[in-house]
């Protein structure tokens, strides 16, 4: 009976331990085709430590990276990456104005809470991942997503702290799906205005 107890807390450590606080789940995500080419829609879940909520407090920009890729696999040959992008998104507090800020490229949403940056920073609507100008042959692809945290963008002393310390690392493994006929793919029914570019 004693073996069973602890074989269950073994596999309760497991488990709390595979679903770490550091990583993010890339929970949804979805093509869709436009007038200007493909663009991508995802969902991503995921706490900041409470190391990276005192950084961000304190003033200290947190920068998010967001890699998107469309290769052809070629069992002759290397795969063939038909289209790859990133997203980087910044955010930041501002004592003055007592707001969180995030910002990608000139876009800029200023916002009351954490939370409410958060849940924005979370969701990526419409970003413009492929052009029309790409050609496709007609065969499946494998498209991969990924966010995670840049730490090469901190400053020196958190970039230090970084390679030693699991609370100021945050990242996704990729996420990835086949795509049939890139060109193919049904638009989306409304539209939305673009985020990141």
């Amino acid at each position: 009976m004693q073996a069973i107890a602890i074989l269950v807390a073994c596999l309760a450590a497991l488990a709390a331990s595979s679903a770490r606080a550091d990583e993010i789940e890339v929970r949804d995500v979805q093509l869709h085709t436009t007038e200007e080419g493909l663009v991508l829609d995802a969902d991503f879940a995921f706490e900041l430590s409470p190391r990276l909520y005192e950084v961000v407090a304190n003033g200290v920009p947190l920068y998010f990276r967001v890699d998107f890729e469309l290769t052809r696999r070629r069992w002759y040959w290397f795969d063939d990456t038909a289209a790859s992008k990133r997203l980087q998104l910044r955010l930041s507090y501002h004592a003055l104005s007592r707001q969180y800020r995030l910002s990608t490229g000139l876009l800029q949403q200023s916002f009351a809470t954490l939370d409410e940056a958060l849940n924005v920073l979370k969701r990526i609507r419409n970003w413009l991942v492929v052009d029309r100008t790409v050609t496709f042959d007609e065969a499946d692809y494998e498209a991969a997503v990924r966010m995670r945290l840049d730490p090469t963008l901190l400053p020196k002393p958190f970039q230090l702290s970084a390679l030693t310390s699991r609370d100021l690392q945050l990242d996704s493994p990729w996420k990835r799906f086949i795509v049939h006929s890139p060109r193919q793919l049904p638009a989306p029914v409304e539209s939305r205005e673009p985020r990141g570019g």
